[in-house]
């Protein structure tokens, strides 16, 4: 079975408390992309993993798809499984590439090892893996709270917008970012931001990981670019370090005006 996990990016994040578990509790909109991944499993006697594409960070058994294998099959009597994952989305960028790998992981290993699980059984697999990882097994626009795995659905859609997606090439550690946070509750939770036409985001609408103090400066250098060209809201999305721009609908934007970097363009379908 091949899949194509997507990816996310963030409409505002607030950190609001520091948990005693070692996470935070936060503010997100998380919003999905069709930016994806790659990734074939195949019922096997063993499990194992090859890879292409992008390098990544780490052994096999830290990949967070293998992880979602493992509990999958301390909890289930599943099968082994040989995965192939082309990597396309960085690490490191705040896309949530491998959480919406794992969170693709789980959903095939239902499919395919009939478990027949609920959507929310899979979430609450998916949570125990990772904060974001919850979010990617239903994939729909969502208001985050707690660690970034209680959701409400939220009123507002940017349907037809232009969504431009920039990659600087840097990696940036969340834990190290997380670190440089100091956590207080908004005036103007993230939720009220987001129901605030379009136009007002650029004030309301805020990252607090974009107020770090040791953040590339190439962060700040695209998001001014995309001002310039037009956006009608730019942030870097998560703790970085993927930069996006919200355009019209009727803007047409080429990818060579942000040249030297990656560029990923879509049109939003929520």
């Amino acid at each position: 079975m091949i899949v194509f996990p997507g990816s996310k990016i963030n409409l505002g994040l607030r950190i609001t408390k520091k948990r005693q578990d070692g996470y935070h509790n936060l503010q997100t909109v998380f919003y999905p992309l069709s930016f994806s991944d790659v990734l074939e499993a195949i019922p096997d006697k063993g499990t194992s993993l090859t890879t292409s594409g992008l390098q990544i960070p780490g052994s096999g058994e830290s990949n967070l798809a293998m992880q979602a294998i493992d509990l999958m099959g301390q909890r289930y009597h599943i099968p082994g499984f040989r995965v192939h994952l082309h990597k396309v989305i960085p690490p490191g960028s705040g896309l949530g590439g491998g959480s919406a790998d794992a969170a693709a992981m789980i959903k095939m290993i239902n499919q395919l090892a009939k478990l027949n699980l609920s959507e929310n059984a899979m979430i609450a697999i998916a949570s125990d893996l990772g904060a974001d990882c919850a979010f990617f097994i239903k994939n729909t626009p969502v208001y985050a709270t707690a660690r970034g795995d209680r959701f409400e659905t939220i009123d507002f859609f940017l349907k037809g917008y232009t969504i431009v997606v920039i990659l600087p090439g840097v990696s940036i550690s969340t834990a190290q970012a997380y670190r440089q946070i100091t956590p207080a509750f908004p005036q103007q939770p993230v939720k009220e931001a987001v129901q605030m036409p379009l136009g007002k985001w650029k004030e309301h609408l805020i990252n607090d990981f974009e107020k770090i103090k040791d953040l590339p400066a190439e962060i700040f250098e695209i998001k001014t670019r995309l001002y310039k060209e037009g956006a009608v809201y730019a942030a870097m999305s998560g703790s970085g370090s993927a930069v996006f721009g919200v355009f019209d609908t009727n803007v047409e934007i080429g990818k060579e005006k942000f040249s030297p970097y990656q560029v990923h363009v879509e049109k939003a379908e929520h």
